[in-house]
């Protein structure tokens, strides 16, 4: 009946001169595994226009149905391609991050990011459109920097 204690307190006594693995969050930051899938972002061609030609083979290749865009003609200043996806929307709550829609990109418009801070405090947020998706235009600050 008393071994058991003792076992348990030897592991505590064990354990409690070891350096602690915890990280202290909000300032430092757990890398990634350079296989992981998190937040996707929409990328800039080198001269600052959208990548996205609106083909639909991304919300086609989703097998969640969690992408949603609508196409419209390009005048040049958006895309430098005919069209452009007027309407580009992932909805993270259908979303299992498989990365298929990157991998159905024929012009690598679409990019499974890094970042793992995905939480937000209304059911509405998790919509995300080209404002919260698309990279900041070169020369123009991040989105979190510019608040």
């Amino acid at each position: 009946m008393i071994v058991p204690f003792i076992k348990g307190f030897a592991n505590t006594f064990k354990h409690m001169f070891r350096k602690p693995i915890s990280v202290n969050y909000p300032d430092e930051k757990v890398p990634t595994f350079p296989r992981y899938r998190g937040k996707q972002v929409l990328m800039r061609d080198e001269n600052g226009l959208e990548k996205c030609v609106a083909c639909g083979l991304c919300a086609v290749a989703c097998p969640a149905d969690a992408i949603y865009l609508e196409a419209a003609e390009n005048n040049g200043t958006v895309q430098a391609g005919p069209r452009y996806a007027e309407l580009y929307q992932i909805h993270k709550t259908r979303c299992i991050f498989c990365g298929y829609c990157e991998e159905a990109c024929p012009v690598s418009a679409i990019f499974m990011g890094k970042d793992y801070e995905l939480a937000v405090y209304s059911n509405q947020d998790f919509i995300w459109d080209k404002t919260e998706l698309l990279v900041a235009a070169p020369g123009t600050p991040p989105a979190s920097q510019a608040r």
